[in-house]
């Protein structure tokens, strides 16, 4: 469809927007793009898939801070220098000093100890139901094992999980349209895990380990390596990021198998058949992270649309995950071989680079809880962030019969 047909309008800044609502749908089903209060949204599969690589777009959520007001502080200046944001040979250097610290080796080297923790959760979980205690997934499963599986990838004793939540938590605020509003809570949160990096950065210079941290402090590519300045702001990010997108992604993976309990009993039967197909799948159609945000580096044109310079163009990698023109049969199913690969990880040079790490402890985290949980429901009282950042659950009760 060519970009003179009708377009719709898409008021992406409203705390009620939702990447799931019928009024997406309707507009993907108008025309591959619809016209936002922030620039294009690109709504189906194909269209996401080249721009996401388009060499004339450059990665846009770094002037999300100015966007809203905020033009200076400590997370500001610590946003303008993180991985995320990066681009050229800045970005190009950082991640390939920083990608031996995520490999596949070290993912799997991890599984025994996300297992572990996963298992601990589970037990406690089944005393508490016992106890005919509330249980709230977020609180007592999704939040302790992102936060503790990010401790055992950094080497760090279990007790520093309720710190590393809390900020990495505030900082997460930053992500909302709400951020001037709480950017002091936010800059004091950057300033208290840069303390806490900062200790971790000389505790592993003196007693060195086989964890993420280690490597990173001790790593070198032909001579360069990673300054101080460098190496903090990448184990920020990593403490925020390795929690807030992971503890998100349960509690949407959760969502979707409760609104597909014959899926979920698949998993449970065979969970070594379907463990990744399942967390793939669930991916695909629920994922954190809604859209990937994009700014034109130059004018160019793309399927008749002329994109100026400096534009916004926000790919929709939700919605695009369920677009039928490139999956024919959008619902969640664990038993047909993917059809294509989804974009919930990003793509192109910016790639999320913890995704081996983000997939192991993740399909851990999954057949375990189907092997031990059925009939899954949740009574109401749930909270749930908005579309704008990272979306997920802030509180999800749930009831569930013990295998």
């Amino acid at each position: 469809m060519s970009a003179t047909a009708e377009v719709a309008y898409l008021n992406i800044s409203d705390p009620s927007f939702a990447m799931s609502s019928e009024e997406v749908r309707r507009a993907r089903d108008l025309n591959w793009y619809a016209k936002t209060n922030y620039g294009y949204g690109i709504l189906r599969y194909n269209e996401v898939t080249a721009l996401l690589k388009h060499p004339s777009l450059n990665q846009g959520s770094a002037k999300w801070p100015d966007h809203h007001g905020v033009h200076s502080g400590i997370f500001y200046e610590w946003w303008e220098k993180n991985l995320l944001v990066l681009e050229g040979d800045e970005h190009h250097r950082i991640r390939r000093l920083l990608n031996p610290a995520f490999s596949p080796t070290m993912a799997r080297r991890l599984v025994p100890e996300f297992q572990a923790i996963a298992d601990e959760l589970v037990e406690e979980m089944k005393e508490k139901q016992r106890q005919a205690r509330e249980i709230d997934f977020v609180a007592d499963f999704a939040e302790p094992f992102a936060t503790r599986a990010l401790c055992a990838m950094m080497g760090l004793d279990q007790k520093h999980w309720p710190f590393i939540a809390s900020r990495a938590n505030t900082v997460g605020y930053a992500l909302s349209i709400t951020i001037k509003e709480d950017i002091e809570q936010i800059d004091h949160a950057v300033n208290e895990l840069y303390d806490f990096v900062a200790e971790l950065i000389d505790e592993r210079r003196t007693n060195p380990g086989e964890d993420v941290v280690s490597r990173l402090v001790n790593f070198t590519d032909q001579g360069d390596k990673l300054s101080d300045a460098e190496l903090r702001n990448a184990l920020v990010l990593m403490l925020f990021g390795g929690m807030d997108t992971t503890r998100n992604q349960l509690g949407l993976i959760l969502q979707t198998f409760m609104r597909h309990q014959d899926q979920w009993e698949l998993l449970a039967a065979d969970p070594e058949t379907y463990a990744q197909p399942a967390l793939e799948e669930a991916l695909r159609v629920n994922p954190t992270t809604r859209w990937v945000t994009r700014e034109a580096n130059e004018d160019f044109e793309f399927q008749g649309l002329e994109i100026k310079r400096g534009e916004t163009v926000h790919l929709f990698t939700m919605v695009s995950g369920t677009d039928v023109l490139a999956y024919p049969n959008p619902e969640i199913d664990i038993t047909k071989p993917a059809e294509k690969p989804h974009h919930t990880f990003g793509g192109g040079v910016h790639h999320c680079l913890g995704h081996y790490i983000a997939r192991a402890d993740m399909s851990v985290a999954l057949p375990t809880l189907a092997r031990n949980f059925k009939n899954i429901q949740c009574p109401g009282g749930d909270e749930w962030l908005p579309d704008s950042g990272n979306h997920g659950p802030v509180k999800l009760p749930i009831t569930f019969e013990i295998r």
